[in-house]
């Protein structure tokens, strides 16, 4: 990639903390990568105010952003799904400069016609691995249309296995709820890892990462029950990238800690050979949809930036994702749709030409054969002139005369 890959990552987990502080505690799932896509594509038509909301959105320079989304697009992760669409209606004209931004967009982006309902359903299942059957925006009077997929599908390289719910702890909320939940497999191979992990925001957390075939990882972050959800959500995408990466996180010693039963963990101690350390966590799924256009989101900016000049706007983001014994699977739409202004109705003149007063009259023959006009002598010849001063009624008379 042309852009450091981890300074684009730490641009995605700032907006990560932006978009999950506005979603708030409520169980869901988003993509902060897929809106930020989307705003890193809008990007470079911005100026002014707007290129500088979108700076700071963006967590780094707008070209940057761009050259960092184009590389994303063009060169996909295997098994991650990305997609990326501009539509536009023909039937309103679009300025020179949205033009120039949307020439200078990535080829791997498909721009033209705004298509139907239908046409953008079929487009989110067929760029979300079938796990989104709706595009998130009705494509009523909008007409432009800037929009992201992504979607992944894996398999754990060692699967789960499963435990009684029991082993969530007697102060577990979710022990009256549930009967088994997964638990780290004896053998784990490298594909599970766990440990207590040292944070200076959220105190000790407990992770535990799952290594999915094909390049993916999963990490699990839970914190005391007192600590924000914004904190944790914070502290576990730092905690996922440095795993990634191969960077150290910093753990609590196994030997440190106390025995028996707490929050987050039990400690007993047993005969066996060697240290042992096990993670037990429900399987989930989460249907979400988030509106992107609170403040901080930038969404605004980016609609200014493609449409200074229209109204109505709309930017949402529908995604799912379901975790389970043997498996990963999500996907997300991120769509800005700009909607046609109401404009005032164009003004036409209902005319009556009022000859009130004294006029003139003049009658004047035209040419009656298909010769040159130059050579009929009644061409444009006035044979009749008058002066009306002395109006008189209209009869049916009159009518039926004229019409002789």
């Amino acid at each position: 990639m042309t852009v450091s890959t981890s300074r684009i990552a730490e641009c995605v987990s700032a907006y990560a903390a932006r978009l999950h502080a506005v979603i708030g505690a409520k169980h869901h799932v988003a993509s902060p990568l897929g809106a930020w896509l989307v705003l890193a594509l809008a990007a470079p038509a911005s100026t002014g105010a707007d290129r500088e909301t979108l700076t700071e959105t963006l967590g780094c320079d707008v070209t940057e952003a761009a050259r960092a989304a184009a590389d994303l697009l063009t060169e996909p992760h295997p098994v991650v799904e990305s997609a990326a669409a501009v539509w536009t209606s023909p039937a309103v004209p679009l300025p020179e400069t949205f033009l120039r931004w949307r020439e200078a967009l990535p080829e791997v982006v498909t721009t033209g016609d705004l298509p139907g309902q239908a046409g953008l359903d079929a487009w989110a299942r067929e760029h979300t691995l079938g796990l989104i059957d709706r595009f998130p925006i009705s494509v009523d009077n909008v007409y432009l249309l800037l929009a992201t997929a992504l979607a992944t599908k894996v398999s754990w390289k060692v699967p789960f296995g499963l435990a009684p719910v029991a082993s969530l702890g007697a102060t577990s909320p979710w022990a009256g709820r549930l009967n088994r939940v997964l638990r780290t497999p004896a053998h784990p191979r490298g594909a599970h890892t766990q440990y207590i992990a040292v944070t200076p925001d959220a105190g000790d957390v407990i992770v535990h990462v799952a290594t999915a075939a094909g390049g993916l990882i999963v990490a699990s972050v839970a914190a005391a029950a007192d600590v924000p959800s914004a904190t944790v959500l914070d502290v576990a995408h730092r905690i996922a990238v440095r795993h990634a990466r191969g960077e150290k996180v910093g753990r609590r010693q196994l030997a440190d800690l106390a025995l028996g039963e707490g929050p987050l963990w039990s400690v007993r101690e047993t005969m066996a050979a060697a240290d042992s350390v096990a993670a037990v966590l429900p399987a989930w799924s989460a249907m979400s949809k988030h509106d992107l256009s609170a403040p901080g989101l930038g969404f605004g900016a980016a609609k200014h930036a493609l449409a200074p000049n229209e109204g109505p706007w709309a930017s949402q983001q529908v995604a799912m994702a379901r975790y389970s014994r043997t498996g990963f699977e999500a996907a997300a739409i991120s769509a800005l749709a700009v909607a046609t202004a109401m404009r005032p109705p164009v003004r036409h003149r209902d005319v009556v030409l009022r000859f009130g007063h004294a006029y003139a009259v003049v009658a004047v023959t035209t040419a009656t054969t298909d010769t040159a006009s130059s050579g009929d002598p009644w061409h444009g010849l006035p044979v009749f002139s008058a002066w009306v001063s002395e109006p008189e009624d209209a009869t049916d008379d009159d009518a039926a005369g004229a019409a002789r």
